[in-house]
């Protein structure tokens, strides 16, 4: 008699997903998007119009995931980033230099509202002076940026992932304590102005939303992390994973900003000195207590040493990819902290400071978003992933709304609107 013997039960695994592993450049890049600036635009346009402009927050995520998924996708087919495509494609060095120095203004003004959060949140948890709290941010900025060139990508990866989780309870908290009302803000998603000033915040949310240095970032940090290798997997897996990976960061980072706002409209509406970020951690005190507004300037720092450690990588791709020129990533700091702390010595209005930095971003916007939508869609480039018809229109369409409402930005803010 023949006996059928059973297989050995294979014991099933408990270690995660491998495609869990392949996310986190999407993350980091994504902490771009929950800077300072977005917090004080945010704040601004809650506290000054409600619910009124919800649909921007959520209209800016929606543009904001296919552009970063085109930054990664480039990054990772190519094994370049957007700086060294341009770089290569840029032939005359004229303009590759006048290339790289606006985006080196965009860093420069980039890392000064970041640097200036950090600044404003430390004087808010422990009362130290501007100037005190912006040379620590940008130490400690640089202790991150030293994890990143000794330990890797993915180790930098972790820390700002950390960063990240401090900054959505920090500015998470506040409307769990003080729930927003439901049905307006569902009228919110109804796109619609209330006069210039709502057009000047619309502008002001969008281009602290979609901002140059995270387009640059992002193709770098997808590079780094998928450098060719026997054990890389495929293409088409990497650029799913991205997906996943892109849709997680924006869906953080759109549920943070709508939070901010949210919490102003429920809590701070027409409440004087909300356009400033001290006299909104102010307001918020008063309004939903001090654990609240502690948590809310601890997120503001997190928020500020997350992005300007991200700004900074930005800046040394940015001259490296242009100008052929690679120097140590602490030096390449130094380059756009000091600019940031020596207008904070010599007393510029911190909020004033922010709103000008939005301005020099709002130039920069065409100059990462056109020449990102143009080289992903050709196949000379990216070959069979190249763009397809209706994801060029999509991002020709995305680009061509946040350059006029940048430009509008720029209109009414020299006309003093």
């Amino acid at each position: 008699m023949s006996t059928v013997t059973t297989p050995p039960r294979r014991k099933r695994s408990v270690r995660a997903p491998r495609g869990i592993w392949l996310l986190g450049p999407a993350l980091v890049a994504g902490v771009a998007y929950l800077d300072p600036g977005n917090v004080a635009s945010n704040m601004t346009a809650g506290a000054q119009y409600g619910y009124l402009l919800v649909w921007v927050v959520v209209l800016g995520n929606l543009m904001a995931w296919l552009i970063q998924y085109l930054s990664a996708k480039l990054g990772i087919v190519t094994g370049e980033s957007l700086p060294e495509v341009l770089g290569r494609r840029i032939s005359r060095r004229p303009a590759r230099i006048a290339y790289w120095l606006q985006a080196e203004l965009v860093a420069i003004a980039t890392d000064l509202a970041e640097v200036i959060g950090g600044a404003v949140a430390l004087n808010l948890l422990f009362d130290l002076p501007l100037i005190g709290g912006a040379l620590i941010t940008g130490a400690v900025s640089m202790v991150l940026l030293t994890v990143q060139s000794r330990r890797g990508a993915r180790h930098f990866e972790f820390v700002i992932i950390g960063l990240l989780v401090i900054i959505a309870i920090g500015f998470g908290a506040g409307i769990v304590i003080a729930p927003p009302d439901a049905v307006e803000t569902a009228s919110g998603l109804i796109p619609r102005f209330d006069g210039t000033e709502s057009v000047l915040l619309a502008a002001s949310i969008l281009g602290a939303t979609i901002m140059p240095h995270a387009i640059y970032a992002h193709s770098a940090l997808a590079r780094d992390r998928f450098k060719p290798s026997p054990d890389r997997p495929k293409t088409r897996t990497l650029l799913r994973a991205t997906r996943w990976d892109v849709t997680a960061a924006m869906v953080i980072a759109g549920a943070v900003n709508l939070a901010i706002l949210l919490l102003a409209a429920s809590v701070l509406p027409g409440v004087a000195g909300t356009d400033s970020l001290e006299g909104a951690h102010a307001a918020i005190a008063v309004g939903v207590g001090p654990v609240v507004a502690t948590l809310f300037a601890v997120g503001l720092l997190a928020s500020g040493l997350a992005s300007t450690s991200v700004g900074a990588y930005a800046g040394a791709e940015i001259m490296h990819g242009l100008l052929h020129r690679r120097i140590p990533l602490l030096a390449r700091r130094l380059i756009s902290l000091i600019p940031a702390v020596v207008i904070v010595m010599i007393g510029v209005d911190p909020t004033r400071a922010l709103v000008l930095s939005q301005v020099v971003l709002s130039f920069g916007i065409p100059f990462a978003l056109v020449p990102l939508v143009a080289v992903t869609a050709k196949r000379g480039v990216l070959g069979r992933y190249s763009n397809r018809k209706i994801t060029t229109i999509a991002g020709i369409t995305a680009s061509a709304l946040l350059i006029a409402l940048n430009a509008a930005l720029l209109v009414l803010t020299a006309a003093g609107a």
